[in-house]
């Protein structure tokens, strides 16, 4: 069954060199007991480790089932200590943190029998070496003859075809000694037990064969034996020791060592305690900021202009590079580049298509047309002609939707007065601390520091017919020089102040519509503007201007936008020169950008209508500040976890120290390297979960006095917000950062000598 050719082993260590065994040749039948002596150094120890497959010969054949071992790998020798090697050690090698049950049930775990089947089978063997009742303790609570004994029934539990007991009553008194020897000899009838001690009269006594080494050689046999060759064929059963095994050893082990893993947990969960508290931070603003974003954001403008600047986030920043250069030349530059601005062909089909965006998609929408109103002031003394711009004369936007609320109600508060029933009565807008430009008063005819509402309401003005306001002659026309008869004309449209109103709190809409905050300004409607954009196109003046290049005031030749502008200035513009479009609501918006991305498909960019989001800009803006304010925070906090995992490595390394003995074992029992690595693979898997875990908890606990911090701060409720997202994510990462902290004196332990290991104490 099992043959040694001539088997030499050799150690050196640094120039000292050793000859273990020279040229062993023996065989040794099916069943017999058999006792290797020696003196120390003879090789009797060395030759048990070649047939145990500890140790791997120099030269020479192991034939076992006239299987030839020159060839196994790493992994076959494995197999084989799994398969058919049972050992039985001098100091008995339990592993101390694992029950007895648990350790005689451990190479049939690496075997892949089922929990039932090791459960059944390693309680018959600990029945049958008289210790049953013992199962459930752990190895320190046995004498030492039960842990013999124990050792025995482990050794047998995957009925191997070789027991291999190297000094087995070595750490025994006499009396219990003998009992062991009895039960390894009722053991020797059904299987091959190869026996090493240095105890002459006890292997006289015991064993039926003794063999006697001397200087690495056979001294004497006597009982030799002659095999034969037989065409048995010997397969080998891969080991494996899947995780949950792992885990459960691992597990085992921590548990012995509560203090010191509830303080690595600790430690290594510092730096996800921050982490957490960052990201719960920063979602919490992040909603906070979202909520902003509906309340208010949502009534920002899409803005379309014929010099459409590209606004993004970068506007935002001034780029200093090159500023007060030091030379006496300037540099051209191309403005228009430079500021980013697109020219914008807003024609009559892009108007038309603009306007026929859904109504409930809107709050509202205003054309800017840039054209001039002949405004008139009459006082006691005189009238006057006024501007948009002395006035302060603003558009409201257009309600698309008659059943919805007017512009004014959802924008503004009403103060005094009443608001507008036709489009020529007009309101004032104050700004929030009630003030109006004293400029605007002076048009009014008004002074003093505070002017009542009274006063204000009631105010008008006229705005003069083209036909009035100018006097056609040769060959240009004039403004007309009677402005009272122009005032009082049949054809003037009057207006009126009828209200005061102010925009709501926590509203930008009342600002968005003028473009700026301003204190005060005229609000009119816009069906006032269209009726005099109708009135103004058929005006003598404008329709001269339509049928000639040349200007109608000036007698200049004018080119194409020279004539648009030209025919602005009376009061006419084919299409506007401006667009507002307000969403109802964040939706809306994307739908809205949606229909303006789909009439830009298939034109090239110069054709393109480009158009600003003003909401996604600051939205944009707002989220990547908040990034990069959380990722510099979390940047600080990872350097705990970087910290952490170092520690987990030398936690790790200082554990594969201290089981280096139980390394060797599970090698003994038939682990292979790479199960080794896994068992402390899990044991650096237990401490990331439960790092994680308190990190995530401690975490979730301290959430409670921040919000109550920041809300006595800020009026800000509930802004630390742990998600589940952020939960698994900080998990994982602890998990991981663990095992990478763990991996390399996980991988040490598998590469350790399992001879070298079972003889560390």
């Amino acid at each position: 069954m099992l043959k040694l050719k001539k088997i030499s082993k050799s150690y050196k260590t640094g120039s000292f060199f050793q000859k273990a065994l020279n040229e062993v040749s023996v065989s040794f039948r099916e069943k017999e007991f058999v006792a290797i002596l020696g003196s120390s150094g003879s090789g009797k120890t060395t030759l048990l480790n070649i047939v145990g497959g500890l140790d791997v010969y120099d030269y020479g054949d192991l034939v076992f089932n006239n299987k030839s071992t020159k060839k196994f790998k790493s992994k076959d020798w494995d197999a084989y200590r799994n398969n058919s090697i049972g050992f039985v050690f001098q100091n008995y090698n339990l592993i101390s943190h694992i029950s007895v049950l648990d350790n005689v049930q451990l190479g049939m775990t690496l075997s892949g029998k089922s929990k039932s089947e090791r459960e059944e089978k390693a309680l018959y063997l600990l029945d049958k070496v008289g210790i049953k009742e013992h199962s459930h303790k752990k190895p320190n609570q046995l004498s030492g003859g039960q842990m013999q004994r124990v050792a025995i029934a482990r050794a047998l539990a995957n009925d191997p075809d070789i027991i291999l007991a190297d000094e087995p009553t070595g750490a025994l008194d006499s009396k219990t000694g003998d009992k062991i020897l009895d039960l390894i000899s009722e053991v020797a009838k059904d299987k091959l037990v190869i026996m090493v001690t240095h105890d002459s009269a006890m292997a006289n006594k015991y064993a039926k064969r003794i063999i006697r080494l001397k200087d690495g050689e056979v001294l004497d046999d006597s009982d030799p034996y002659n095999d034969k060759e037989d065409s048995s064929l010997y397969k080998l059963k891969k080991t494996s020791m899947n995780f949950l095994t792992a885990l459960n050893l691992s597990f085992k082990n921590i548990i012995t060592k509560k203090g010191r893993t509830a303080l690595t947990a600790f430690a290594s969960s510092i730096g996800i305690i921050g982490i957490a508290l960052v990201l719960s931070l920063s979602n919490g603003f992040d909603k906070q900021i979202e909520q902003f974003e509906i309340d208010t954001l949502s009534s920002f403008p899409i803005m379309i202009s014929e010099q459409q600047m590209e606004i993004n986030e970068n506007t935002f920043r001034q780029d200093r590079e090159g500023e007060y250069p030091d030379t006496d030349f300037a540099i051209s530059t191309n403005v228009n580049e430079e500021m980013m601005i697109h020219e914008n062909d807003i024609t009559e089909e892009y108007f038309e298509y603009v306007s026929s965006i859904d109504p409930s998609l809107l709050n509202g929408i205003t054309y800017n047309w840039g054209t001039t109103l002949n405004i008139l002031r009459k006082t006691e003394d005189e009238v006057k002609v006024f501007t948009q711009r002395d006035l302060f004369f603003t558009t409201l936007p257009k309600q698309v939707d008659e059943s919805d609320a007017s512009f004014l109600e959802k924008g503004y508060d009403l103060l005094g007065g009443e608001l507008p029933k036709t489009p020529y009565e007009l309101v004032i807008q104050l700004d929030t601390k009630n003030r109006i430009d004293e400029n605007l008063l002076k048009v009014l005819g008004l002074e003093g520091e505070e002017v009542s509402f009274d006063e204000l309401i009631g105010k008008t003005f006229k705005i003069a017919a083209n036909d009035d306001f100018y006097i056609e002659g040769e060959p240009v026309f004039a403004r007309n020089p009677d402005l009272n008869a122009v005032y009082d004309s049949e054809d003037a449209i009057k207006l009126t102040v009828v209200g005061i109103v102010r925009g709501k709190e926590d509203n930008l809409l009342s600002e968005l519509v003028g473009g700026q905050p301003w204190p005060g300004r005229i609000l009119f409607s816009s069906e006032l503007q269209e009726e005099l954009l109708d009135l103004n196109f058929n005006s003598k003046i404008v329709q001269n201007q339509l049928d000639q290049d040349r200007s109608v005031l000036t007698n200049e030749v004018l080119d194409q936008d020279d004539k648009v502008n030209a025919l602005r200035m009376l009061g006419f513009s084919e299409t506007p020169r401006m667009i507002n479009i307000f969403p109802r609501d964040f939706e809306s918006k994307d739908e809205i950008i949606s229909i303006l991305d789909e009439y830009n498909e298939g034109v090239s960019d110069e054709e393109k209508i480009v158009y600003n989001d003003l909401a996604e800009t600051i939205t944009s803006l707002s989220s990547s500040i908040m990034n990069a304010i959380t990722l510099v925070l979390v940047a600080f906090s990872a350097i705990s976890l970087v910290v952490s995992s170092i520690m987990i490595g030398i936690i790790t390394y200082i554990s594969v120290i201290e089981r280096t003995k139980e390394i060797g074992v599970l090698r003994a029992l038939g682990a292979r390297k790479k199960d080794i690595t896994r068992v402390f693979n899990a044991e650096t898997f237990i401490i990331g979960v439960n790092s994680g875990i308190l990190g995530l908890t401690i975490a979730r606990l301290l959430i409670f006095p921040i919000n109550d911090y920041i809300e006595s701060a800020t009026e800000l409720e509930n802004v630390a917000q742990m998600s589940v997202e952020h939960i698994i994510i900080l998990m994982l990462v602890s998990i991981i950062l663990t095992l990478i902290g763990g991996f390399i004196p996980s991988k040490m332990a598998s590469r350790k000598d399992p001879v070298e290991a079972l003889r560390t104490e």
